[in-house]
């Protein structure tokens, strides 16, 4: 089995991406989605926030919400604002976020081969949350939200998408946060296959941000090969829909923290215990770090440059982050908070926001300092998923986003 596949998409019919593309549907509340697609009809968003056609008070998880989902695909099928292709193909991606640029392959990836790792994660996913995702794709017999995937270097990839991006673009949107989406479509068989041969001859490819939807194209995968007696591992479902972009490209921003007291310690008492692990320099500025171990301190109206020892330079891919060392060094044993991940003390800014976002949040009162990080690196990532470890909670934050409606995934 193919590590990726071409795939027939289902996508926007030429000339109507800007009025279908949407943002992913878990970056937008239902309220923010009912705002989105007043007087868009044909918004992606009445396909993955089905619940914003229904009455407010609505469950988003009831049996009805899905039901939806999948009659306003059947209307936006039926009008012709989608069409899916006759024929298996590749397709090229490109972001553009200002001044940057990714180009990436919408393809099929193989859930046998995320089964054994070779599609390797670095999160660990919540049941429930897989869930969520199992049901939209089940009512709608297609994978609509892509996974986000990194593949290492190759020179050879990265030509032949740049080569396929020459021609005019089969579908171009500028979504509302003035992010650029451009879609090509890759028909040519000799391309196709050595697109295909290329990602084989690929040890792994990484997956960036979709954990809870590979999991949930698993489980999906699971449950209807053994409800097919006549399965052979061809069908559809044995795939999920993703974008592999080179991990050189990718743009990973800082994701930072806020933390509402000092844990009952004094600004002074505070900082004496900083600088027994960190060098403490008063800053005229905000404080963005530029390298790994350095980070921003915003305290009572002023920034602090921190840098940790020397002493403290692990070679375990997971204790090196800067999330690691930061919560092992500082939040925790300084400010008592052991679980970031359910510690009600603690909250966690993305880089999107500035660094005048960490200080609205501290000088409102509302919290009582905040740290900045240095963005996680892309070979960092991929060392802890090599390592089949796994990355603390909000470690990355990946910017641009993709758009939900450039590409569907039928599992027919």
């Amino acid at each position: 089995m193919s590590l990726i596949r071409p795939f027939p998409a289902l996508r926007p019919a030429p000339g109507r991406a800007q009025e279908v593309i949407a943002p992913p549907y878990d970056v937008l509340n239902t309220q923010e989605a009912r705002v989105l697609a007043d007087g868009r009809p044909w918004s992606f968003l009445h396909i993955s926030k089905p619940e914003i056609d229904l009455p407010a008070d609505t469950d988003p998880y009831a049996p009805q919400v899905y039901a939806k989902a999948a009659e306003n695909l059947q209307r936006m099928l039926s009008a012709g604002v989608l069409k899916q292709d006759d024929t298996p193909c590749y397709y090229v991606y490109r972001l553009i976020m200002g001044e940057h640029s990714q180009t990436g392959l919408v393809a099929a990836a193989s859930v046998a081969e995320y089964d054994v790792n070779r599609i390797r994660k670095h999160e660990f996913t919540r049941p429930d949350k897989e869930d969520d995702r199992v049901r939209p794709v089940d009512a709608l017999n297609a994978q609509t939200g892509p996974v986000l995937l990194a593949y290492p270097d190759s020179p050879e990839v990265d030509a032949l998408l740049a080569a396929a991006s020459q021609a005019t673009p089969d579908a171009d949107a500028t979504s509302e946060s003035g992010v650029r989406h451009t879609l090509w479509v890759i028909r040519d068989e000799a391309i196709l296959a050595r697109l295909t041969a290329l990602f084989d001859a690929m040890p792994a490819i990484y997956i960036a941000d979709g954990h809870h939807r590979s999991a949930a194209a698993s489980r999906i995968c699971a449950a209807r090969k053994a409800a097919n007696p006549g399965h052979t591992g061809d069908e559809a479902y044995n795939y999920f829909l993703s974008v592999i972009f080179p991990g050189h490209e990718m743009k990973i921003l800082d994701y930072n923290r806020v933390i509402k007291d000092l844990n009952g310690l004094s600004e002074t008492d505070f900082l004496d215990k900083v600088a027994e692990n960190f060098d403490v320099t008063l800053s005229d500025g905000p404080v963005k770090p530029a390298s790994p171990r350095e980070f921003g301190l915003y305290l009572r109206g002023q920034w602090r440059w921190l840098r940790i020892h020397d002493r403290h330079a692990p070679t375990d891919p997971v204790a090196r982050l800067d999330v690691s060392l930061l919560q092992n060094h500082l939040i925790a044993p300084i400010l008592g908070i052991e679980d970031p991940r359910r510690d009600k003390r603690i909250d966690f800014v993305g880089g999107i926001r500035g660094l005048a976002e960490l200080e609205k949040r501290v000088d409102s009162g509302e919290m009582a300092l905040a740290l900045a990080l240095h963005p996680t690196r892309m070979e960092d990532l991929m060392a802890v998923a090599d390592d089949n470890q796994v990355m603390p909670p909000k470690s990355t934050w990946f910017e641009p986003k993709l758009a939900d409606g450039m590409a569907s995934h039928i599992l027919k």
